[in-house]
């Protein structure tokens, strides 16, 4: 439920159409990252999100893609790290994130890449606070290998604010 919610999300972010009530709200924004809160029945996410400042290979429609950081208010999830494609992830060539020298592999649902342990999202989130950079590597389902960059500026800003919101 809590990796489907996170879908709805990020297509929220993207501008899709949904009910009124559904709707993300801005929070605002730390250098490259921006915050939202959303409404999910009973509970509030809270979510940080950056776009990747570069996509490879250049000659391919890459979609909509997210690096997104969320907490639920009830507890559900706390700083759960999700990558979201424009398109159908491989499932026999999870995505990888690396941040330094820390490189963390993802399991895939679909378009999403999430981190399977808890310890391992602490670990990513950590090392993101930490970094200049990050960068994802993917598979489609079509078999074209992706990579993506994303600037880590203002993460650390960006998850104080999702922490004040829902924490």
């Amino acid at each position: 439920m809590i990796r489907t919610i996170l879908a709805l999300i990020a297509v929220s972010a993207a501008g899709a159409a949904t009910a009124a009530a559904q709707e993300p709200e801005f929070q605002g924004a730390h250098r490259d990252w921006r915050v939202f809160t959303r409404a999910a029945g009973d509970d509030l996410i809270c979510y940080a999100l950056s776009r990747p400042q570069d996509s490879r290979p250049g000659n391919v429609d890459h979609g909509d893609v997210y690096f997104i950081v969320a907490t639920w208010a009830s507890g559900a999830a706390e700083e759960q790290p999700s990558f979201l494609a424009g398109y159908t992830l491989r499932p026999d060539s999870p995505p990888r994130v690396r941040v330094g020298s820390d490189s963390f592999r993802m399991y895939v649902s679909e378009q999403e890449g999430f981190i399977e342990s808890g310890r391992d999202e602490e670990r990513l989130v950590s090392a993101m606070r930490r970094g200049a950079d990050m960068r994802v590597e993917a598979t489609s389902a079509r078999g074209t290998a992706t990579a993506y960059e994303f600037s880590l500026m203002g993460i650390t800003a960006a998850l104080q604010d999702v922490e004040d919101l829902c924490g």
